[in-house]
């Protein structure tokens, strides 16, 4: 602002020594009473310049408040989305425990139910060259049969593997148990039911692994009953389907021994 009245004073004087000469016979109150006019409208210019800026300051000032407030409040809704993620995060972690805990119990309690279900379900066999399904009840009974067969509890046997038979008519055992059932009846002797027992078993097998011992057991009780035509015909029966067995070879002994 000094600058500007110092520039309108040297602009002012410098127009009073460019009038004519004629000017400078200006009287010294009337050269007064401009520089005092000058120096006023300086002043004015310099009040009006000043209010002008107050204003503007002023003005920025009322629109500036504002802006304050709202960078306020978007810095508090920050740290507050922030506080929040940081929740969100730590509950988000919580439930991915909490769900690999309940996986895991899911896990162990299925294979609790399947440990505890297995044994009834059923179970895949191999017997005699053949494969089968049977349930757990239906093996153990089976099992337990043969397991007198062999421990010569013969009257026991029947009992079981008739038993087992009524119990069990289409199971996958059916071929065994009456080869076996003939076996006990034959240790019991009761050759009369073993013969039965064994042409049905024949009869309906002639590709069973067990048909030629079938066959020998079968001749055997007809020799037991002194039945010696009917042993020599199973005999040749025996030596003409399966020769090579171990059974045919023993047929051919036998076979000997009743000529």
């Amino acid at each position: 602002m000094r600058a500007l009245r110092l520039a309108l004073v040297a602009g002012a004087v410098g127009v009073m020594f460019a009038q004519p000469a004629r000017a400078g016979l200006f009287e010294d109150d009337e050269a007064r009473k401009a520089i005092i006019d000058l120096r006023a409208k300086v002043q004015a210019n310099e009040d009006a310049a000043k209010q002008r800026a107050e204003q503007l300051n002023t003005l920025v000032q009322e629109q500036l408040q504002p802006l304050r407030r709202s960078m306020l409040d978007l810095n508090g809704q920050i740290d507050a989305l922030r506080a929040e993620v940081a929740r969100l995060r730590g509950a988000n972690e919580q439930l991915a425990r909490d769900l690999s805990d309940t996986q895991r119990k899911l896990t162990d309690q299925s294979q609790a139910v399947e440990a505890r279900f297995k044994p009834l379900e059923p179970q895949k066999v191999t017997l005699d060259g053949r494969e089968f399904q049977v349930g757990p009840d239906e093996r153990s009974q089976y099992e337990a049969a043969i397991g007198l067969v062999r421990r010569g509890d013969f009257a026991e046997a029947v009992a079981a593997l008739n038993g087992f038979l009524k119990r069990y008519p289409a199971s996958g055992y059916t071929d065994s148990v009456r080869f076996w059932l003939g076996n006990a009846q034959y240790g019991k002797r009761d050759y009369k039911d073993a013969i039965a027992t064994f042409k049905a078993f024949v009869s309906g097998n002639a590709d069973h692994p067990r048909t030629p011992e079938a066959l020998l057991a079968l001749a055997n009780c007809q020799i037991e009953l002194k039945d010696n035509k009917a042993a020599r015909r199973s005999l040749d029966d025996l030596i003409k389907a399966y020769p090579g067995t171990e059974a045919a070879q023993a047929a051919k002994e036998r076979l000997a021994a009743l000529r």
